[in-house]
């Protein structure tokens, strides 16, 4: 059972990161401001996934220590701030863009 966890883990973790970098290359090479934080926002919610991901690796995968779960504790605590902090500003960007629109 462990190790479908931990391989399904890692596939997420990967998918995860692959994400963060293609929207972090996107957004850095996007010319309209808008576009570049709507690819910003989306690059937060990835690596606020894969963080998520990294903790559970950390907290459910291995024997306990006081460490391992402060590491785990902590990528917890920053991959849901990430993850909040995404899809506030991408739901943000998108009722800004739907009044632009009607006007």
């Amino acid at each position: 059972m462990l190790e479908w966890i931990s391989r399904i883990l890692v596939i997420v973790i990967a998918v995860f990161s692959a994400l963060s970098i293609y929207y972090s290359v996107m957004s850095r090479r996007a010319a309209d401001m808008t576009r570049k934080a709507q690819l910003s926002s989306k690059m937060n919610i990835c690596m606020g996934s894969m963080l998520i991901a990294v903790s559970a690796v950390q907290l459910v995968l291995f024997e306990e220590s006081k460490v391992r779960s402060v590491v785990g504790i902590v990528f917890l605590l920053l991959g849901l701030f990430n993850l909040f902090a995404g899809i506030r500003n991408l739901s943000l960007l998108r009722t800004a863009d739907k009044q632009q629109q009607q006007q």
